[in-house]
């Protein structure tokens, strides 16, 4: 631990809303690149109404990015222009690559209870990939390891390692690591992460110090307020933690434990042109890709290049 990381921000995610009208809450966007490079945009969907979410994110094209999908309860029913369709469960993941171009649309659906839960992540391309094929990998939750270590740890591993086990979303451009961490009352969870790349850290539930010098530290909140607890930092639900640059992290639970996402990749370093669902690097990119979604052709790049 010769250089352990940092916070260098934390900022309360902020509600807003999106598609047909879903009620989000949103950690970072737009406005935050290139702070976050690769990582574009981070939602929490959490709702207990169905009239939050049941609109859902009807057909819409992407192109140049990859969605990430997380759900711990309900569903999201999708379908795109490609012919695929499916579910994702909780516990389940969809990492799509939109590459060259794709249309799709993302139907959410509670549980019994009426509640629907998850996070959708949006990573950038770099040129070299923005144009490659669309896929899919989609994960069921019995194919993602469930870590349990000492002291009552434990880690789903969607994508990344963590002591020799890997997850199964592997070959991405960016070399991500995408964590479930579960830590209980009072222990402390510490990880090697890859220097240089960039690392945030989510929380889903309860409290945590995300730093080791718990230092008292102040929250970004909309319109460029601070928030300053009293004494030192414990860090709540729907709040992002993004880290300076080091080769580990490390995480004390406060009383009531803590659960959060760990999500790291190397940055791109690329200019971003960015329009609605489209990341490119130029706006000429930007108004070819609409023009071609108006003629019909936006889906056709990778057919062309068969």
């Amino acid at each position: 631990m010769a250089n352990p990381r940092r916070i260098r921000k934390i900022r309360k995610s902020m509600p807003t809303i999106e598609g047909a009208g879903v009620h989000l809450k949103r950690a970072f966007g737009f406005q935050h690149v290139p702070e976050l490079d690769p990582f574009l945009l981070f939602d929490e969907f959490h709702s207990e109404k169905p009239e939050e979410y049941s609109m859902g994110f009807p057909r819409h094209p992407h192109r140049g990015i990859e969605t990430i999908t997380y759900v711990l309860q309900g569903e999201v029913m999708h379908e795109d222009s490609l012919g695929n369709r499916g579910v994702i469960r909780p516990g389940e993941v969809q990492w799509m690559t939109a590459g060259s171009g794709i249309i799709h649309q993302e139907m959410p659906q509670g549980d019994e209870s009426g509640t629907l839960w998850g996070f959708q992540l949006w990573a950038n391309l770099p040129a070299s990939h923005k144009m490659m094929e669309p896929r899919y990998q989609e994960i069921k939750s019995s194919r993602i390891p469930e870590l349990l270590m000492e002291k009552g740890l434990k880690v789903r591993i969607i994508c990344g390692e963590v002591n020799g086990v890997e997850g199964p979303v592997r070959e991405i451009v960016t070399d991500p690591e995408y964590l479930d961490v579960t830590v209980p009352a009072e222990e402390k969870f510490f990880h090697i992460v890859t220097q240089g790349h960039t690392v945030f850290a989510y929380v889903i539930a309860g409290s945590g110090h995300f730093d080791r010098e718990k230092d008292p530290c102040a929250f970004e909140v909309e319109g460029g307020r601070y928030l300053h607890p009293a004494g030192d930092c414990m860090i709540g639900p729907e709040t992002l933690v993004l880290y300076g640059d080091g080769d580990s992290i490390e995480v004390t639970a406060g009383e009531k434990g803590v659960r959060f996402l760990l999500i790291s990749g190397k940055p791109i370093g690329e200019p971003v042109a960015w329009y609605g669902p489209v990341v490119m690097n130029t706006k000429e990119e930007l108004r070819v890709a609409f023009e071609e979604y108006r003629q019909g052709s936006f889906t056709r790049q990778h057919e062309r290049r068969k």
